[in-house]
């Protein structure tokens, strides 16, 4: 039986690592795979420059979306994949290869997996995370910031002229084409219940 292929996707900020770590922690690999776009970032020097010179990775083309596509074939095809971790260009960070093994419930999670048509299509469910503006905003600047080591100006500068124009053109106009809208204003333990409780049913199914 083909594995189910699940989409998240959502803007920056609106806390889909977190909801992929608490679903990771429910379900053994051998159940569920989930692959991050973002392991699918292209190197620095390919990326597009905005009009004050500075790299926008906010953008559908700053990823390797043909490798991406194929890796997810892969899975379905019951293949495993290996790929490389993406540390976000920071220096101190040691990447690691990641492996990744076909499951009868295949997660993709990503900025611009419903933009991509060629992804989108394959998809058997779509789940889109949501939240208000300004949470997203101060939950970048505790990521990029805390965690990335990143200038607060230039946090607040990607937000503005990258994340925002982004999220509004190639991300926010998929919302109304999910199946599920999780909304991680405060919390988002009932999303992760619902989608935990369908998981279970297409994995006992297989």
């Amino acid at each position: 039986m083909k594995p189910l292929l699940i989409g998240i996707c959502g803007g920056s900020g609106s806390g889909k690592t977190s909801f992929i770590r608490r679903l990771r922690e429910r379900f053994p690999v051998n159940k569920l795979c989930i692959v991050s776009q973002d392991d699918y970032y292209l190197p620095r020097e390919q990326q597009h420059k905005d009009n004050n010179d500075e790299y926008n990775f906010d953008l559908p083309d700053s990823f390797d979306k043909k490798a991406f596509r194929q890796d997810i074939k892969r899975l379905l095809a019951g293949e495993s994949i290996a790929r490389e971790e993406y540390t976000f260009n920071n220096a101190a960070a040691e990447s690691k290869m990641l492996h990744f093994h076909p499951a009868p419930v295949i997660v993709i999670e990503g900025l611009f997996v419903f933009h991509y048509k060629k992804v989108a299509r394959m998809l058997d469910l779509k789940v889109f995370i949501n939240a208000k503006e300004n949470l997203k905003v101060i939950r970048r600047i505790m990521r990029d910031q805390v965690e990335r080591g990143y200038p607060i100006e230039d946090v607040l500068y990607k937000y503005q002229h990258h994340v925002l124009p982004s999220f509004e053109k190639f991300i926010l106009p998929y919302k109304e084409e999910a199946d599920l809208v999780v909304n991680n204003n405060h919390n988002f333990d009932r999303g992760l219940e619902v989608l935990s409780s369908y998981i279970e049913r297409a994995c006992a199914a297989q």
